[in-house]
């Protein structure tokens, strides 16, 4: 009797592969996860954007921007003492104060030195400073 040739692969050879795999995942994996990071900090600059239109809508109806005591909470309930407020001028969230994409709270700040305000976001890091996706994101008015 003859014996038939089984067919299949080698353990060296479903190792070989295996490593082939991983190692263009691991160029794949961290070219997506930067992508990820870069989307999150393009989402950051719009939602500032939004929030920095919302500030404006508070000051031409108020006469001035929340205070750094007022904070954003200012956007979404009527701070005690102020005239002609019409909001929720921030109606996302469900009431709640509005986040960056990595989970942390604005950093808001009124008067900055021009009178204006700063709205800033600390980046994927969370720290001041930074570089690439841990970079800080403000729109300073």
């Amino acid at each position: 009797m003859k014996h038939a040739k089984q067919a299949g692969f080698t353990l060296l050879e479903l190792i070989v592969v295996l490593a082939i795999l991983a190692t263009i995942m691991g160029f794949l994996g961290k070219g997506i996860i930067d992508r990820g990071e870069t989307a999150k900090v393009n989402a950051t600059k719009i939602h500032i954007s939004q929030i920095g239109q919302s500030l404006d809508v508070f000051k031409i109806e108020v006469g001035r921007y929340p205070t750094s005591g007022e904070g954003l909470a200012a956007l979404i309930t009527a701070p005690g003492g102020v005239q002609n407020w019409s909001g929720p001028y921030l109606k996302e969230n469900g009431g709640a104060l509005p986040k960056d994409p990595w989970g942390a709270e604005y950093r808001y700040a009124s008067p900055n030195a021009t009178g204006g305000y700063d709205l800033i976001s600390l980046g994927s890091d969370g720290k001041e400073g930074g570089e690439a996706t841990a970079k800080d994101i403000s729109n300073a008015k």
